[in-house]
């Protein structure tokens, strides 16, 4: 998929987060559906609900979700942090987290492979193929 469209969503739904923040009570539920729709799109695209891509728009999706509960707003703060990050610096804290579990992972959990996984240089594309190539 063109890496451009995928830029889009995430510039998208930052600005739509920013626009929460500023007070627009339509932001946030737009921010949700277009999370949504994005994950419904790499679904199909990938025809893989277990894809990378899908599962990161799905983690995504129900943070959006968890940070409407009562006193969970700042997980809204921490996502819109994160997508810029991702957005500027090509480093997705999310994605890093999620090539973690164990059904994206080959081999075992140990220090290294956290150390590699949080502290490689920001990847551009996936940092679970980077992980997996050892590229990161």
């Amino acid at each position: 998929m063109d890496s451009r469209i995928k830029r889009l969503y995430w510039q998208l739904t930052a600005l739509l987060l920013a626009a929460h923040f500023a007070g627009w009570a339509a932001a946030l539920p737009l921010a949700i559906a277009l999370t949504l729709a994005q994950a419904a799109h790499f679904a199909g695209y990938r025809r893989d609900l277990l894809a990378f891509e899908v599962q990161l728009r799905a983690a995504y999706l129900g943070l959006l979700l968890a940070g409407i509960l009562p006193g969970c707003w700042p997980l809204h703060v921490i996502q819109f942090v994160g997508v810029n990050a991702m957005l500027v610096f090509d480093y997705c804290l999310l994605a890093r987290l999620l090539s973690l579990a164990p059904w994206n992972r080959g081999g075992r959990l140990t220090l290294a492979l956290l150390r590699r996984t949080f502290l490689s240089a920001p990847v551009r594309g996936s940092i679970l193929d980077a992980l997996q190539s050892g590229g990161a």
